[in-house]
């Protein structure tokens, strides 16, 4: 399964970066290879600077060993060793209209030391983050999300959309990083349905992230904006920062298994504001889009 799972990521990326290129225009992605001194690697590829997307990364990574010792705690396990692989993706459009957006997919093993498989998951999931909310859009990536989860459970689409909102919760802002999509973790084998149709469920919704969000770019990337919606923008982009630092297990994973600093930290916005103390004007189009983080809605 490690080797299918791997092999898949490795086309994804492939087709995801070829598309993306292909709607900036400009741009292309810059790849770096790198390897983990502990076992594995990965292969990043980062867009800046382009026409309509200021920063992005779409990167893969297959990293393996002994289980650290702050990771072995999180897990609740004593000394084994394990393998991870994964895609995550983060992009930054330049035009305030056009939303942020984040997807991830990955497998995780876990082996005795005589090498035996003792546990194995998969996980990931995709959220929209729009700084100007049209709910078409919202609309559009949410029924994207349900359609490819219906095909294999119709339970699916409600589960895993209520833990999307439940986990990219600024708590301490008590309010959404954006408005949500789908997030799933720890899926393994249960009777009726096995690891290759988690496989099977997992590919799905990676296969259908361009067509969750590249419509969503194509109708917001010419929309004129101005200084005002750029701040809000950049305001906006703290918050997500704040997430990422704070509270996102991903990154936490990362930094404690020696992963690549700079493919942790690609998510990051290249500009970002903290002004003190800020809140949008009442009956603004900023406060409308702050009243429904504080609230996740159904958006179907």
């Amino acid at each position: 399964m490690k080797d299918k799972f791997y092999n898949y990521i490795q086309t994804l990326q492939d087709t995801i970066t070829s598309k993306l290129e292909d709607v900036d225009g400009s741009a292309k992605f810059r790849e770096d290879l790198w390897e983990r001194p502990e076992g594995g690697g990965g292969r990043t590829r980062v867009i800046e600077n382009g026409s309509v997307f200021e920063k992005g990364g779409v990167n893969i990574s297959a990293v393996h060993g002994e289980l650290p010792k702050p990771m072995q705690s999180y897990f609740n396990v004593g000394d084994v060793d394990f393998f991870a692989c994964g895609i995550s993706l983060v992009i930054h459009p330049k035009n305030p209209f056009v939303p942020t957006v984040h997807a991830n997919w990955r497998y995780f093993e876990m082996y005795d030391k005589q090498g035996n498989i003792v546990d194995s998951w998969f996980g990931g999931g995709q959220d929209l983050t729009p700084y100007y909310l049209f709910d078409d859009d919202a609309r559009h990536f949410h029924q994207t999300c349900k359609t490819a989860c219906d095909k294999h459970n119709a339970e699916f689409y409600p589960k895993f959309k209520k833990q999307c909102d439940a986990y990219f919760w600024n708590a301490h802002r008590d309010e959404g990083r954006g408005i949500g999509g789908l997030f799933f973790d720890h899926c393994k084998a249960s009777e009726g349905f096995g690891m290759e149709q988690w496989f099977n469920f997992v590919s799905e919704v990676g296969n259908s992230f361009l067509e969750a969000y590249v419509p969503i770019v194509e109708r917001r990337k010419d929309i004129s904006w101005n200084d005002a919606n750029r701040t809000w923008q950049e305001i906006r982009r703290g918050r997500y920062v704040e997430f990422n630092l704070v509270h996102d297990k991903g990154t936490l994973f990362g930094l404690k298994t020696n992963g690549r600093i700079e493919s942790i930290l690609m998510s990051l916005p290249p500009h970002v504001q903290w002004i003190y103390d800020h809140h949008p004007e009442p009956g603004s189009e900023e406060e409308r889009l702050i009243k429904i983080l504080q609230q996740p809605l159904e958006w179907l």
